[in-house]
């Protein structure tokens, strides 16, 4: 692993900072019935398994801690919207732009290709508290048509329930497979960091932060998921492996298009001793009515 934010396989061209070509893995391709699976995605109209999005965020805090410095994480965000999907190890790249020379407050576009072009995500990343709003933000005060909820019409809007305790322990299986395989190690991920103990990469940043889905009635809408958008911010960061926190949700919104129902909701991480707010998350879940009997009739 390295901690270089100097490294010479990130490129600066015409204002862009270009990561590396990677390969992602699809960790969850033995999930059957999800939409890592081959055939339960081939069958919805995907290619394959799908990479999952928080993955590919793992990708991209190189070419942040190039852009804004250590900063990024402790008041850094990363807000990403999924626009195609990628399977296993399959290349891509990320890209960002650079930062205005004396912004304080910035906020950078980013996105994800393929290697034939396509685009994977866009995004914005920021620090501190940028004037404008993120791109998720935008997204979702985008008006929209709730229409026929067949799928996640029981949810109300609102908080969602008491606080989960949730905890990331290094050794434990799923963040120990996930490191493993990361495209972009860091140091600082299993050892000592700038800020005294292992942090936590935005991908399992996610993995602590959609444990608030336990106060949700998911299960009902009786289909396959897939992560649409994810947004992670550092309030007070960085995010600790082996520390004890809360996690609280909100959902905000529901909606569809022709293909799926969606649901957006936020989540606050909390160190619950100090009383204090570490992180926040936005996401977007979609559902395919295609893979739920609620929309076969």
């Amino acid at each position: 692993m390295t901690t270089d934010t100097t490294r010479t396989d990130i490129i600066e061209q015409n204002g862009v900072l270009i990561g590396p070509w990677r390969r992602p893995r699809n960790l969850a391709a033995t999930q059957r019935g999800s939409i890592h699976d081959d055939a339960t995605a081939q069958k919805l109209g995907f290619r394959g398994g799908t990479v999952a999005g928080s993955i590919h965020m793992e990708q991209f805090p190189p070419v942040l801690l190039r852009a804004f410095g250590n900063r990024w994480f402790e008041t850094g965000s990363l807000s990403c919207y999924f626009r195609n999907a990628t399977t296993d190890g399959e290349p891509v790249r990320t890209l960002a732009q650079l930062p205005p020379p004396g912004a304080t407050d910035p906020q950078i576009n980013v996105w994800m290709e393929r290697d034939d072009g396509t685009q994977v995500l866009e995004g914005t990343a920021s620090v501190v508290a940028p004037a404008e709003p993120s791109m998720l933000r935008r997204k979702l005060a985008e008006p929209r048509e709730p229409g026929e909820q067949r799928m996640l019409g029981h949810l109300p809007l609102g908080d969602v329930g008491a606080p989960v305790a949730v905890r990331l322990d290094l050794a434990a299986r799923e963040p120990r497979a996930r490191l493993d395989v990361i495209t972009e190690p860091l140091d600082w991920y299993t050892g000592p960091s700038p800020w005294g103990g292992p942090v936590l990469n935005p991908g399992l940043v996610v993995h602590l932060m959609v444990q608030a889905q336990q106060r949700m009635d998911l299960a009902r809408a009786k289909a396959v998921g897939l992560y649409g958008a994810i947004e992670v911010r550092h309030l007070a960061g960085p995010v600790f492996a082996n520390h004890d926190y809360e996690v609280t949700g909100k959902i905000l919104a529901v909606g569809q298009t022709p293909k799926t129902e969606y649901l957006w909701y936020e989540t606050l991480l909390r160190e619950p001793a100090a009383r204090k707010d570490i992180a926040s998350m936005l996401m977007m879940l979609r559902f395919m009515k295609a893979s739920s009997p609620l929309w076969q009739t």
